[in-house]
């Protein structure tokens, strides 16, 4: 009798994802049989009440995206392993959806979960959610340039179908990458209400990509600094300013349809997915809070209490910035060189992408000071438009405050179906 999800029966993990939930030195537990998710986790909860409420795994689109941004990150990039082939890409594919299927509805990795296994054996789950809700948990991934081809390799018989806008992203002014911190074949973003609940969804993936893919680089994010629906209020950034009024949000389907989700392109299998910009930008606290008020109103071109553009009379957060209007002195309210005027749509060419960032504190350097700023994530229909926009913000007044450090792309597959696998298209 195989393992069940909630009403839906299943064939469960693969016997190289159990072994890697055993450790090293573990044994093969109660293989499920096979590795396909055969499947939808559907039925297992209800939306609503404590923890914020269940999202679901399959889809037309991956959750994570126009889903209402939750208030912590979990994000892991990922390289396959030497040696690995496209089998193995498939089935660890296989076998991070049903068990991301599951943890999103609440439950643990396979049905023998933390304590149901041999006392005898390490357990499939690792058990710090136990008790917990799902949170709002979402589970998203995607794949990196390298994933098609890597040192002029094809190493899993996908070169054909890399997308031709999936490339590394170009040199920007003010970068200052760290390669260990950058790129990967692989991401997994995982979104929830509360942080432990998404690093066991990380941790627990991880476990299951035992000899096969390991982490390259990861980081954690509190404090969403978007909003992605009409009902959430506008969160502040570690300057302290209003962030992400102007964002995408959910309800506006045209918007999505017609900046964020892939609509054609060279790669059939991409279409109804999109693309994943991620930046890690490192603030300069300390200097920042030395800058007087008024220097920081016109850097970022809104108003540091209300969010207010500078241009809005009545200090309205969502009123339209008016980059025309000018002061006694006859200069625009909103200066040449702010973030808000230049970061707009009407100076890029109608660019839009909705931003899923969150704040991150990494400690502190040898000088005491912190190692803190932007985890920023976009998603947008084609990477040319965060190139476009990035390149417009080189003479932005708030770049002498960041420093760019970590960044990659991928392409997002859209969502799987019921009884298939995110990423499957790639392989039809």
């Amino acid at each position: 009798m195989p393992p069940t999800v909630g009403d839906s029966p299943s064939r469960g993990l693969s016997r190289r994802a159990l072994f890697g939930l055993a450790g090293a030195a573990g044994l093969v537990l109660g293989a499920g049989g096979g590795s396909a998710v055969t499947a939808a986790v559907t039925g297992s909860r209800t939306a609503g009440g404590a923890g914020g409420g269940v999202h679901p795994f399959y889809g037309e689109h991956q959750s994570g995206i126009a889903t209402e941004v939750q208030e912590h990150l979990h994000f892991a990039s990922f390289d396959m392993m030497a040696r690995t082939s496209r089998d193995d890409l498939i089935e660890l594919l296989q076998d991070w959806s049903y068990a991301a299927a599951r943890m999103t509805q609440g439950l643990e990795v396979s049905a023998k979960g933390a304590v149901g296994g041999s006392p005898q054996a390490p357990p499939d789950d690792t058990g710090e959610a136990l008790g917990l809700p799902a949170s709002a948990l979402t589970i998203t991934f995607g794949f990196g340039p390298t994933l098609f081809t890597k040192d002029g390799e094809d190493r899993f018989g996908i070169a054909a179908r890399q997308p031709t806008a999936l490339k590394r992203l170009p040199a920007f002014l003010r970068d200052d990458l760290i390669p260990e911190a950058s790129d990967g074949d692989l991401f997994i973003q995982a979104c929830a209400d509360d942080p432990q609940v998404a690093v066991h969804a990380i941790r627990n993936l991880s476990r299951i990509a035992f000899g096969r893919a390991s982490i390259r680089w990861s980081q954690l994010g509190f404090g969403r600094t978007s909003k992605t629906t009409v009902d959430q209020s506008t969160p502040r950034n570690l300057f302290g300013f209003k962030d992400g009024t102007a964002n995408i949000l959910a309800e506006d389907t045209s918007a999505l349809a017609e900046h964020v989700w892939v609509k054609g392109g060279d790669q059939p299998w991409l279409v109804g997915g999109s693309y994943l910009v991620a930046r890690k930008i490192s603030m300069t606290i300390e200097t920042w809070d030395r800058v007087r008020l008024a220097e920081q109103d016109r850097v970022v071109g809104r108003a540091k209490g209300s969010g207010a553009p500078l241009s809005a009379p009545d200090g309205a957060e969502t009123a339209e910035p008016d980059f025309a209007t000018t002061g006694e002195d006859g200069k625009p309210l909103i200066d040449e060189v702010s973030h808000v005027r230049l970061a707009h749509p009407d100076l890029n060419g109608g660019i839009r992408m909705l931003r899923r960032g969150y704040n991150y504190v990494d400690g502190n350097d040898a000088l005491g000071k912190l190692s803190a700023g932007l985890f920023f994530l976009a998603f947008q229909h084609l990477p040319e438009d965060f190139i476009t926009v990035q390149r417009s913000l080189a003479k932005d007044a708030m770049g002498e405050y960041l420093v760019h450090i970590g960044s990659g792309l991928w392409a997002v597959p859209p969502g799987a179906a019921e009884g298939s696998y995110v990423g499957a298209g790639l392989f039809a």
